[in-house]
C-alpha cells in the first residue's frame, strides 16, 4: 500500500521544497520507490518553461512518471495560484489532483505532495491549499521557517490543521537566514505548544536529517 505525506509550510519561501527533496533522497537512499507530487505551481523558469519547484522533485524522485501526473496545474506567473488561474481562465479541479494521485500511486511505495506558499494559500473563492491535503486524506508535514513572527503562524497553521481534521504528522523547525536569535527557545515553545518536538531541527540534507527512524515516524518507511 502506498503511503503519502503532504508537506505545508507556516509561508511562502520557508522551506518546502528543500523538506520534500530531502524526504525523497532519504527515501532512496532506503530502497523506497518515491516519487514528488506538487499539484499546483506557479512561475516557471524563462528557459525551461517548467517550475523549479517541480523540476527538483522529479531529480529527487527514484521513479519516473508523466509530468502532469505530477504537476497537474503549472500557471506561468509567479503569484497566488487563485489570481494566476484566473489570468489564464483555467480553474483548479481537486478531482483531477486526486486522480493523479491516485495513478501516481501505482508507481511507486511512497508519495511526497508538497503545496504551494503557505497552508491556506487559496485555490479558488472558496477552496485553499489545505483542501488538497483533505481531499487526498494524507497526514501533514509542517514546515516552519524560523524567524521573527514563526510562533504566531506556526500556531495559527496548526490550529487550521485541527478544524480540517487533519493529523499532523509532524513539523521541522528550517532556518532561515539571517540566523534566529535565540532559536532554540521558540523550538521548546512550539515543542510544547504542539505537542512534539520537530523531526528534525535544520534541514540540511537526506542524510542528516530524514533517518530510518524519522521515515518511518513520518509513516513513509518502516
Amino acid at each position: 500500500m502506498t503511503r503519502g505525506l503532504f508537506v505545508t509550510g507556516t509561508d511562502t519561501g520557508v522551506g518546502k521544497t528543500v523538506v520534500a527533496v530531502a524526504l525523497l533522497e532519504a527515501l532512496r537512499i532506503a530502497g523506497v520507490r518515491a516519487v514528488g507530487m506538487k499539484p499546483v505551481a506557479a512561475g516557471v523558469e524563462e528557459t525551461s518553461l517548467r517550475n523549479a519547484d517541480v523540476v527538483a522533485l522529479d531529480a529527487a524522485s527514484s521513479v519516473r512518471v508523466e509530468p502532469l501526473l505530477a504537476n497537474p496545474y503549472t500557471f506561468t506567473a509567479p503569484i497566488a495560484p487563485h489570481v494566476a488561474a484566473r489570468q489564464e481562465r483555467r480553474a483548479i479541479d481537486l478531482g483531477r489532483i486526486v486522480e493523479a494521485y491516485q495513478a501516481l500511486t501505482g508507481h511507486a511505495d511512497a508519495v511526497v505532495v508538497e503545496g504551494a506558499g503557505g497552508a491556506l494559500v487559496p485555490l479558488d473563492g472558496e477552496r485553499d491549499m489545505l483542501d488538497i491535503a483533505v481531499a487526498l486524506r494524507l497526514p501533514v508535514l509542517l514546515v516552519v521557517g524560523m524567524r521573527l513572527g514563526c510562533l504566531n503562524h506556526a500556531l495559527l497553521t496548526a490550529l487550521a490543521l485541527q478544524r480540517r481534521g487533519l493529523v499532523l504528522a509532524g513539523w521541522v523547525a528550517n532556518a532561515l537566514p539571517p540566523r534566529m536569535p535565540l532559536a532554540g527557545g521558540n523550538i521548546d515553545t512550539l515543542t510544547m505548544r504542539l505537542g512534539c518536538a520537530p523531526v528534525a531541527a535544520v534541514a540540511r540534507g537526506a542524510r542528516d536529517v530524514f533517518d530510518a527512524s524519522r521515515l518511518a515516524m513520518l509513516g513513509l518507511a518502516g
